[in-house]
C-alpha cells in the first residue's frame, strides 16, 4: 500500500474531526496574519524612512508650527543638502469619520524630496499649474471612488478659518514598495496662506531635512537645534525612523501586545492539536500494530502520523494565512492605518504552522512507533 493512500483514508476517517482541527488551524493563522499586517501599519514609518532624511519640529511637538523663515536657515547649514516643509491641513471630507492624512506642500519641493512616490509627468504638472489642485493616493482614490478631474470639496477646521474649500483632483500618486502610504492627500501650500487667516501665514507644520551625508545626520540635527536655540520658537530634529518610532510608542506596546496574543493562540493550538492526534493514534493502535506485524517499519508509522498532523497545519494555515491577506487588503480602518501583509510575514506564519503540526504530532508519532506488536494484538 502506498503512503499517500494510506495518508488521505487517515484524514478522512473521522471527517468532522479532520475539519474542526484544520479550522483550528485556520483561525489561529488568520488571526497571526492579521496581527501581523497590524503590526506592518504601526511600523510603517519606521520600516520606510529614509536613512537621509530629518524631521523638524517644534520643541514642545508637531503641534506647535515653525517660522516659515527657518526654511533658508535651515538650508545654509553644513550638511543640508535639501530641505522642504509642509504643514497638516486636517479638513473633513463629507464626514468626520472619512479620515485621512492631508498635508499642504510646495509642488516643486516635494517631489524631489519624496521620489518613492510616483506620478506620471503631465499629472504632476497639472496639479502645480492648478492652485486648487491636490494629489491622492491610489488607495485613497480607491476608497472614495475619486478619478483625475473630479471637484473635491473640503470642510476646513477652525484654526484654519473654517467654511468649504474646494479642490481638484490633478494627479493620483503610488508607491515604488508594498508598505508605502497611498491614504494621503497633497494641496498647494500657497492655496492654504492664501485662504487661511492672517495669524495661519508665515508658519509651516515641520521641516524635512535631506543630509548629504547619512552618517552625519545625528550631527546635523544637533546643529539646526542649536540654530534656533533660545528662540521663540525652539526646534527638535530627530532621523525619519526615530521621529516614525516616537509617534507609535504613543500608541502603546503594540509589538509586545502581538506577541503576547499570538504565544497564548498557539500555545492553545498546540494542545489542542497534540490531543487530537494522541486520540488519533490511540484509536489505530490495532491497525498499527498489524501495519508493524506485516513488514511496515518503525520510521514509516512515525513518518506516517507526522505527516498527518503536518498535512492538517498546511492545510489550516495556507487557508487561514489566504484570508488574512484577503483582509489585510481591505480599508477595514477607514484609512487611519495602513495594514499589508507581507511576504516575510507570510512565510513565517507557513513556517509557524508547520512547526507546530511537527510538535503537536511528535508525541503521538513517537508513541506510534515505540507501540508493542505483542501487547497490541492482544487487544484484537
Amino acid at each position: 500500500m502506498r503512503f499517500l493512500p494510506l495518508l488521505l483514508a487517515n484524514l478522512r476517517r473521522k471527517k468532522i474531526r479532520t475539519v474542526l482541527t484544520i479550522g483550528s488551524f485556520v483561525v489561529a493563522l488568520f488571526l497571526f496574519g492579521l496581527l501581523g499586517a497590524v503590526r506592518a501599519g504601526f511600523r510603517q514609518g519606521v520600516d520606510i524612512a529614509g536613512a537621509d532624511r530629518l524631521i523638524v519640529i517644534g520643541r514642545t511637538g508637531v503641534i506647535q508650527p515653525l517660522p516659515l523663515a527657518y526654511m533658508e536657515r535651515i538650508r545654509r547649514l553644513p550638511g543640508v543638502k535639501d530641505v522642504v516643509h509642509s504643514t497638516w491641513f486636517g479638513g473633513v471630507y463629507q464626514d468626520p469619520k472619512n479620515f485621512f492624512s492631508q498635508f499642504a506642500i510646495l509642488p516643486e519641493d516635494w517631489r524631489r524630496m519624496y521620489p518613492e512616490f510616483r506620478v506620471p509627468d503631465d499629472e504632476w504638472a497639472a496639479f502645480a499649474a492648478d492652485r486648487q489642485g491636490v494629489v491622492v493616493g491610489a488607495k485613497l482614490a480607491q476608497r472614495f471612488g475619486w478619478k483625475l478631474g473630479d471637484h473635491l470639496p473640503l470642510r476646513a477646521p477652525t484654526y484654519f478659518g473654517g467654511g468649504s474649500w474646494d479642490f481638484n483632483v490633478r494627479a493620483i500618486y503610488r508607491g515604488s514598495r508594498p508598505q508605502d502610504d497611498e491614504n494621503q492627500l497633497w494641496l498647494q501650500h500657497r492655496y492654504l496662506y492664501e485662504k487661511a487667516p492672517p495669524y495661519g501665514r508665515g508658519i509651516v507644520g515641520w521641516y524635512v531635512v535631506r543630509v548629504a551625508d547619512p552618517g552625519a545626520a545625528l550631527a546635523v540635527a544637533r546643529a539646526i537645534d542649536q540654530e534656533f536655540a533660545n528662540s521663540a520658537s525652539e526646534t527638535r530634529t530627530q532621523t525619519e525612523s526615530a521621529f516614525a518610532a516616537a509617534f507609535m510608542k504613543q500608541m502603546g506596546n503594540i509589538e509586545f501586545l502581538i506577541m503576547a496574543i499570538g504565544s497564548v493562540v498557539f500555545f492553545t493550538l498546540l494542545l489542542v492539536t497534540g490531543n487530537t492526534m494522541a486520540i488519533a493514534v490511540r484509536e489505530r493502535t490495532n491497525e498499527l500494530a498489524v501495519m508493524k506485524a506485516v513488514g511496515y517499519s518503525d520510521g514509516f508509522v512515525l513518518g506516517l502520523v507526522l505527516a498527518e498532523s503536518m498535512v492538517i497545519a498546511a492545510v489550516g494555515g495556507a487557508i487561514g494565512l489566504f484570508f488574512a491577506r484577503g483582509m489585510a487588503e481591505q480599508d477595514i480602518t477607514g484609512g487611519i492605518l495602513p495594514m499589508y501583509l507581507s511576504g516575510a510575514t507570510l512565510a513565517a506564519g507557513a513556517a509557524v504552522a508547520v512547526a507546530t503540526g511537527l510538535l503537536a504530532g511528535l508525541l503521538p508519532a513517537v508513541s506510534a512507533m515505540r507501540l508493542s506488536v505483542v501487547d497490541a494484538l492482544r487487544r484484537v
